[in-house]
């Protein structure tokens, strides 16, 4: 019998091999393919043992799984994930050639852990996680994520790095795999009860994390325990994971973009140059905290009844808290600056924005709003939005049952049942906006895209004696509860060929049902009630930003500024908030995606005396039934408006439709020599739209008549890849390898702008009675695209003790109109090295990628600037059971930058956050 060398064969030697994230087995304990059966001690021994003892042997072993697939992956086992500065799973992938990483989903800006995963240059959408094989149902804890921008992306932040045995990163599809990953599929592999090497295993980790801009230490926990009967033949494992830590961003943000001069405003009249030139809306200081409490576990049973057959039932649940408090205190300038009024001399206009300019304070008779006659002495020259979130949350959680029956020497057949679930939730938004200074002047010089603006105003910005209630507002979505949920039913076969005279080596077959539904269906959008503008209502108490705010943000601007405690802000809308669950019943953000997907694939391997590959075709079937509301009807519309909401009548709409792809691959992998391979893929893969882009939530601003809104009729993404690839095993820890890709994308989801009358809010509720305008909603559309590039990679074992590892991946994408592709940076490299003996190890390591197309917001393009992370690793081993570790996270202390470009006046600042840096320190324990 000739025996395969495969992926999965390499998997089990490993798995078997690696016994817990702090520790491998002894350098002196026997394999435990002694308890393996006779097919599996044949591939152990074709492989050869290997024995994980740390970073050293752990690269050596993912090293060993790249080379033996026969498709393009990456790998890293449980033992790099232990020893690299990395918090989740996606602080580790993100050092791989070709991985980016991003802190965040929708418009909330970044903060200092990694959340979604991309590859090669590509939005996160467009790469699949799976966990074991399956798909994971996931949740946000921000409410943009919930119901405006919702991607299919995983949530990273539910996933800590304690539960898994290894990662594999398929750059490569094959028929075999679960479809949605256009540019790539992300699987984590969790450990299993047969898999450890002693028939009692336990494990446990204590410690705290500290976290220098909050400057508060929080405590840390991780425990697993593993029992298997002596005979192999059934074992239980239990996980849990306990972490919290303090979170504080501090912050500046241009919100609502940048506003045009008319021709006929005061300020132009007064000043002909200033005509048409733009300028910053709302500048203002954003001081964000969070305290985050990760919390879960794992159980897994695991039971052979016979040499042949294998059961497993597996279980997982994390969950997010997610409080938080963001307060922004912002120079309102579009109340004062179409005026003119107290504009001094020395003004600068550049790329049509004006960029410096100082108001000084308005005389008495000037006028700020000609219309109504306000008088700019009583005009609030800004405004403070002070949200509270207690009890925002998200969660995921999977339950699974897999069969793997050995039928013969040739025929394998494996199954699997489970359902899956994420949720996100924000029952509770209290919220105050709040007009100040009036008449107070206000000044501010922009300093770039890299640089917070410096500003400040009139006043007195330490207290809240300056408040103009009436000129604010309360609003926030309550009682949002978002769910994400899956059931699947997989069935997998392999028949094996000894010998073949078309060198097929075996046929992989499979069928696979699942009836995944994403929705949000109740969301209560408040509003002030009773004698809310009252400042005699408004609590007396009230708190400071810290006092190294403005210096940590590297910015010149008012401080420290005041702010209500959450506990006052709850009180407050407990009072003057309006609640009611029919009159404030906010519809826009409703919708509900289910999609029935029904996918076949057949698949054959084959070998030769220096070659392998693959060939197959996957079948998938797609019914979607698409639930959203308008304020119009449409052909897709309930035949009659829903009528009680303030937000206006609305009609519920269900757009139903189906469609079939097939999706072939190929892989070929030829070995020149022992060492040295290369590598061809070419395959057809899909991602289905957004959940947003098809039923997204219609969000508006009655100031600047924008928006943005969804569109069910999208069509599925198309990729055509082809990958290409040469690797040079030149040491047992040492690679070469250079690669380059492309992907040309078929009706790839891009925005474009339409007008659409909607119901103004804002105008409504000054007028009296219903007010219809004219809005530029941004809306998904389909295009084409492509992205092309190249990836290098250079792993070098110095001596027996140190090591380092470098690669590059370069990416180009456009859309058609040469427009961007959301999350292409075209520039990643991550560099590291590390030190390892008996006693120590220790990791250094460098991330950068360069700018990238973040989203859109409103009608501008929004991106983030390029940025470099700075992480190290610490750790000792006091004796055979016990370890201490030190993690320090973004020890350069990155500063996140993100600018809005606009054909009208090109580069601008919009955002900027710096988070500080973390440090963590466990003590690990093993029996």
């Amino acid at each position: 019998m000739s025996y395969r060398r495969t992926l999965l064969a390499a998997s089990i030697i490993a798995s078997l091999c690696i016994t817990g994230t702090a520790y491998g087995q002894d350098a002196g304990t026997t394999s435990t393919t002694q308890q393996q059966t006779k097919a599996d001690r044949a591939k152990a021994k074709e492989l050869g043992q290997v024995t994980v003892v740390g970073i050293r042997d752990s690269e050596a072993e993912s090293l060993n799984l790249k080379k033996e697939a026969n498709s393009h992956v990456e790998v890293i086992t449980a033992e790099d994930i232990g020893k690299l500065p990395a918090k989740n799973v996606a602080d580790t992938l993100q050092r791989l050639p070709g991985v980016n990483i991003s802190s965040s989903s929708a418009t909330e800006g970044g903060f200092d852990e990694s959340d979604r995963v991309s590859l090669r240059g590509t939005n996160p959408s467009m790469t699949q996680t799976l966990v074991n094989g399956h798909t994971v149902g996931t949740g946000d804890w921000f409410v943009l994520s919930q119901v405006q921008t919702v991607g299919r992306s995983v949530s990273y932040s539910l996933l800590p790095s304690e539960i898994v045995s290894e990662v594999v990163v398929h750059k490569s599809s094959e028929a075999k795999l679960q479809e949605g990953g256009s540019a790539g599929t992300v699987d984590i592999i969790t450990r299993k009860p047969l898999e450890f090497a002693k028939p009692l295993t336990a494990e446990a980790s204590i410690g705290g994390v500290y976290a220098d801009l909050p400057g508060d230490t929080k405590p840390q926990f991780s425990g697993l325990v593993n029992w298997k009967n002596n005979d192999n033949t059934f074992g239980v494992m239990a996980q849990a994971f306990y972490e919290k830590r303090s979170l504080q961003r501090n912050g500046q943000e241009i919100v609502g973009g940048y506003n045009q001069i008319g021709a006929k405003d005061p300020i132009a009249v007064a000043h002909p140059d200033l005509a048409g030139v733009y300028y910053p809306n709302e500048t203002g200081q954003t001081f964000f905290t969070q305290t985050r409490e990760r919390k879960g576990g794992a159980i897994d049973l695991q039971w052979k009844p016979l040499d042949n057959l294998t059961l497993n039932l597996n279980s997982f649940y994390s969950k997010l808290k997610a409080d938080n408090y963001n307060r922004n205190y912002m120079m309102w300038a579009s109340k004062f600056v179409p005026s003119g009024a107290g504009l001094q001399s020395g003004y600068q206009v550049k790329n049509n924005v004006l960029t410096n300019a100082n108001f000084a304070a308005p005389g008495p008779t000037d006028v700020c709003d000609a219309a109504s006659g306000t008088l700019c002495k009583d005009t609030p020259y800004g405004v403070y939005d002070m949200i509270s979130r207690p009890k925002a949350s998200s969660s995921s959680a999977y339950t699974t049952l897999d069969a793997d029956w050995r039928a013969t020497d040739h025929l394998t057949f494996t199954g699997q049942i489970g359902t899956t679930q994420g949720k996100g939730d924000s029952p509770t938004q209290d919220v105050s906006e709040l007009g100040f200074g009036a008449g107070a002047g206000a000044n501010w010089a922009m300093r770039g895209t890299g640089s917070p603006t410096n500003w400040g105003m009139g006043g007195d910005n330490s207290s809240p004696s300056g408040i103009l209630p009436s000129q604010g507002w309360i609003f926030g979505g309550q009682d949002i509860h978002v769910k994400d949920k899956e059931n699947f039913y997989q069935a997998d076969g392999s028949l094996a060929f000894d010998d073949s005279k078309f060198f097929l080596s075996s046929l992989d077959f499979g069928v696979r049902y699942s009836d995944h539904t994403r929705e949000s269906k109740s969301e209560i959008a408040q509003g002030p009630k009773g004698d809310w503008t009252n400042p005699a209502n408004y609590p007396q108490s009230f708190q400071h930003y810290p006092s190294s705010f403005n210096s940590d943000l590297g910015v010149n601007a008012p401080g420290p500024v005041w702010f209500y405690s959450p506990g006052a802000l709850a009180a407050f809308n407990a009072k003057y908030a309006n609640r009611d669950p029919v009159a404030r019943f906010y519809w826009p953000d409703l919708y509900k995606v289910n999609e029935k997907d029904t996918a076949l694939y057949l698949q054959a391997n084959f070998s030769g005396d220096r070659w392998s590959g693959n060939f197959g075709v996957r079948y998938v079937d797609t019914k979607e039934n698409i639930t959203y509301n308008t304020p119009v009807a449409t052909q897709y519309s309930s035949s009659v408006p829903i009528t009680g909401s303030a937000f206006g009548d609305y009609y519920k709409n269900v757009y139903k439709h189906s469609y079939g792809k097939v999706l072939p691959s190929v892989n070929f992998k030829f070995n020149l020599t022992d060492d040295l391979l290369a590598r061809f893929a070419a395959s057809q893969t899909m991602t289905r739209p957004d959940y947003s882009a098809l039923a997204g939530s219609v969000s508006l601003d009655d100031l600047t008549h924008t928006g943005s809104g969804g569109n069910p009729q999208l069509k599925p993404l198309i990729a055509t890849n082809f990958d290409a690839g040469m690797e040079w095993y030149f040491a047992p820890r040492g690679l070469v390898s250079a690669g380059v890709y492309t992907m040309q994308l078929s009706d790839y989801v891009t925005f474009a702008n339409q007008n659409i009358l909607f119901k103004d809010q804002q105008a409504s509720n000054n007028a009296g009675h219903d007010v219809f305008s004219n809005y530029q909603v941004s809306v998904p559309s389909n295009t084409n695209g492509n992205v092309k590039g190249v990836e290098l990679n250079y792993i070098q074992p110095i001596g027996e003790n140190f090591g380092v590892q470098t690669n590059y991946t370069y990416a180009s994408g456009h859309a058609d109109g040469n427009k961007p592709l959301q999350g292409t940076s075209k520039h990643t490299y991550n560099v590291s090295g590390y030190f390892e003996n008996s006693l120590f190890n220790a990791r250094l390591s460098y991330t950068y990628r360069s700018s990238f197309f973040d989203g859109v917001s409103r009608t501008d393009t929004f991106y983030q600037a390029g940025i470099g992370n700075l992480a190290f690793s610490l750790g000792y081993n006091i004796n055979e059971w016990m370890a201490l570790s030190f993690d320090a996270m973004n020890l350069n202390n990155p500063k996140l930058k993100y600018y809005t470009v606009n054909p009208a006046y090109g580069r601008q600042p919009s955002a900027f956050y710096v988070n500080g840096r973390q440090y963590y320190v466990n003590l690990r324990f093993k029996l």
